[in-house]
């Protein structure tokens, strides 16, 4: 009962600063995991199912307080859905010795890169210009696949993307990743379904974890217009990378 307590607060957590800034919820879980000694699969396959309830609840929060540019979530939806089932099939057919430096080297990474691009001012200089499909669904394919192999990293793949180009209102950004990213962890979800089964699913893991991510949703959709996205970024990154097992 306490571990379940304590991965709920981690869910809770984990969505509050992922919905105020648009990454970090699989990451964080996915961590925590496989610290514990959970398998990657596994671990990836519970975070992306509990995913699906709470990006639900941030997509609809985030629309409610108007943080989402519909164009940019049908740019990048469908080819991270795509890139998303895609890593799923991969990860379910690697041994467990194959995945877990692989994964733990992604989340390193996007760790490390997190500290490293919020130590700078986020441009704002160009927003309101419009980006491209070229650019949107290739971002989207590789930000999907990078979830579901990493257990999480599609918004630090996504998110800082879509920051740099200066071409949208940071509260935007972050609300449209969070929304498009229902339909990633759908598809990943899928995929691992596929590969594993349903035993592959650690359920009172995704339960924990679903229940901590609905509480927090609503709460993180509205702070996302009051916190500095920079601040969040570069802590997030330095809680990622610390207990990360570096391969």
């Amino acid at each position: 009962m306490r571990k379940l307590l304590v991965l709920a607060l981690v869910g809770l957590a984990a969505q509050l600063v992922d919905g105020s800034l648009g990454m970090a919820y699989g990451l964080t879980s996915s961590t925590l995991l496989l610290v514990a000694g959970v398998a990657p699969a596994a671990a990836s396959a519970s975070v992306h199912l509990a995913e699906i309830g709470t990006t639900l609840a941030a997509g609809v929060a985030h629309w409610r307080f108007g943080n989402v540019d519909w164009r940019v979530v049908s740019r990048i939806a469908v080819p991270g859905a795509i890139g998303a089932f895609a890593g799923a099939t991969l990860l379910s057919s690697i041994s467990t010795a194959s995945a877990a430096p692989w994964m733990a080297g992604i989340l390193f990474t996007l760790g490390a890169y997190l500290l490293v691009r919020f130590a700078r001012p986020l441009r704002t200089d160009r927003v309101g210009g419009r980006l491209r499909g070229r650019f949107l669904s290739p971002l989207g394919l590789v930000a999907g696949f990078v979830d579901a192999t990493g257990g999480g990293g599609w918004g630090p793949v996504a998110t800082p993307a879509l920051l740099v180009s200066g071409r949208m209102e940071p509260r935007k950004v972050i609300g449209s990743v969070d929304t498009a990213e229902f339909v990633v962890a759908g598809a990943a979800s899928v995929g691992f379904l596929i590969g594993l089964g349903t035993e592959g699913f650690l359920l009172p893991t995704v339960v924990a974890l679903l229940i901590g991510g609905l509480i927090a949703a609503p709460l993180a959709a509205w702070l996302v217009r009051i916190v500095p996205a920079q601040l969040l970024g570069a802590a997030v990154g330095g809680v990622i990378v610390l207990p990360t097992p570096v391969p």
